[in-house]
């Protein structure tokens, strides 16, 4: 089963971007992971826009795969210069229905 990171970020300071793109890739990389998409490109087609800056999904073998991404030291001081240049959430999900009604995912 594969899960996934969403990280939905509202830059606030974007010194922190140029470092964080060009490193994180690799740490990401090292625990199993990659970068499905990183983009500033966002359109709200229904709700409140929320003023997101940047979506990026990432794909991960496992949720302890993700915690070891986020926990591990080599990111350590690119987590806290985003979080000083944002507002972020991260949030992780995995490839399940809720509902049970589709067949090629497994009930959720």
């Amino acid at each position: 089963m594969a899960v996934y990171l969403i990280a939905d970020v509202k830059v606030t300071d974007d010194a922190w971007i140029s470092d964080y793109a060009a490193n994180v890739h690799d740490i990401v990389h090292n625990h199993g992971g990659k970068y499905l998409s990183r983009s500033g490109n966002i359109t709200t087609i229904e709700g409140e826009e929320l003023g997101t800056t940047l979506l990026a999904l990432l794909e991960f073998p496992s949720k302890e795969a993700v915690q070891a991404f986020v926990n591990d030291p080599a990111y350590a001081k690119y987590r806290q210069a985003r979080q000083a240049g944002s507002i972020s959430r991260f949030h992780i999900i995995d490839d399940t229905d809720v509902a049970g009604t589709i067949p090629y995912l497994p009930k959720g």
